[in-house]
């Protein structure tokens, strides 16, 4: 029997009191999360000059935030699922805001390295709980729109990494630590206040009538079907996609066009931020526009996205315009970030409501792992003289085989749907 559930209607369901407050709450808190493991990648010089190492050593604390944060999401999301969705975000938030502020105190390359996995730990616990949190609000045609802005949110403070930097600059690189960490503890007190979870509806009183589960059979309920595998599959190739793109593009800037490296820089960054952040929200607009019209439109919008996405990158990594290069890479941002809007309300449709936040910090492991994986795999090809637009053509192909998994995706969740 299918376990997926549908929707209630707009006649059957109200928006409950809050919801977008909850929205925007989360929103400061994903900017935070992504702001405070970001930055230090932006104070590489500042760093080094007051605790030397090697450039494989600075790399490595990048590495292991990544490996220790991938590897705990699944266990991560299910606490949420297991203890209050509202207070696991607020622990989180406190912690890895003590831990960015404790950063600001360490003098030895080791014992940066335990904070940061300090962090891993810590972060991991925030975005299964948090898109959990936004879906037990949004039951109906918001459900994307709401995933939307907070994922928009997220890649703000993705963005804003510079600031740590600036900051570096101008005082000293224990300062972003200082300041943000000191931000995240106060502000993990005002949710004490602000932040619930969802009213009980029908669905929670149901949950609360069925025994306790655990960690491992929440993990055979979600890939006891071919629905959820697929959806893996689907997020492990999109962070392969993200990850080799984003990674390499800089590179792509300099040596394609003979860019300065602050200039790539600026192109790769300062062009598609915006254009993914307006993607993000506008992916989640038309799907819940749309919904009205078909069932299907959690599906649908991003694979029209992808179809777009694709040849904007055989377009980018072919053209001598830079102009026409930047533009084609603002519209594979844009087209790209339909698909993270709906991936939580995609998920929604395809696992047990019991196991949501526990199912996307599974997918959440696969495309850090994997997405790392491909990232180093542009790095061998790179050395094996293979050119960086060949590895983005690859990419577009791709993203085309992500279009027929979400449509295999949608096929079966139908399926389960008319059974």
């Amino acid at each position: 029997m299918s376990t997926v559930q549908a929707a209630p209607s707009k006649a059957e369901y109200t928006l409950p009191s809050g919801a977008w407050r909850i929205v925007i709450l989360l929103c400061f808190v994903g900017c935070l999360n992504y702001l405070d493991r970001t930055m230090i990648t932006t104070m590489r010089t500042s760093i080094i000059e007051a605790m030397p190492m090697s450039d494989a050593q600075f790399g490595l604390l990048t590495s292991v935030f990544l490996w220790v944060y991938g590897i705990l999401s699944p266990f991560a999301g299910y606490l949420a699922d297991h203890f209050n969705r509202s207070r696991v975000i607020i622990c989180s938030l406190f912690v890895w805001s003590a831990v960015t502020w404790l950063t600001s105190y360490v003098t030895t390359f080791e014992q940066l390295v335990a904070t940061r996995i300090l962090m891993g730990v810590s972060e991991a616990c925030y975005l299964p709980a948090a898109v959990a949190l936004i879906v037990d609000y949004h039951k109906t045609t918001t459900r994307s729109l709401a995933s939307g802005i907070h994922i928009a949110g997220v890649m703000v403070g993705q963005s804003l990494g510079f600031v740590g930097g600036w900051i570096a600059e101008d005082h000293d690189w224990t300062a972003p630590f200082s300041v943000f960490g000191l931000v995240g503890i106060g502000y993990s007190f005002v949710l004490l206040w602000l932040l619930r979870d969802a009213p009980e509806s029908n669905e929670a009183a149901e949950k609360s009538d069925e025994p306790k589960i655990d960690f491992f059979q929440a993990l055979r309920s979600l890939f006891g079907q071919w629905s959820f595998i697929l959806l893996v599959i689907f997020w492990s190739l999109l962070g392969i996609i993200g990850w080799m793109v984003m990674g390499w593009m800089p590179t792509y800037y300099k040596e394609h066009f003979n860019l300065t490296q602050g200039m790539a820089g600026l192109y790769a960054t300062g062009y598609l931020y915006p254009a993914s952040i307006a993607g993000v929200i506008l992916g989640g607009f038309l799907s819940d526009r749309f919904a009205k019209a078909s069932a299907n439109s959690k599906f649908l919008i991003p694979v029209i996205g992808l179809c777009i996405a694709a040849p904007s990158i055989f377009v980018a990594s072919n053209t001598s315009v830079l102009p026409l290069a930047i533009a084609m890479f603002m519209v594979y941002g844009l087209t790209r970030m339909f698909s993270d809007a709906n991936l939580m309300p995609i998920l929604c449709l395809t696992a047990d409501p019991r196991y949501r936040a526990t199912g996307y910090g599974v997918l959440n492991f696969f495309a850090c792992v994997i997405g790392g994986i491909g990232l180093y795999a542009g790095g061998v090809l790179r050395d094996m003289q293979v050119d960086l637009g060949q590895i983005f053509r690859f990419a577009g192909v791709l993203m085309f085989v992500c279009v027929m998994i979400l449509l295999l995706i949608r096929k079966r969740t139908n399926a389960g749907a008319a059974s």
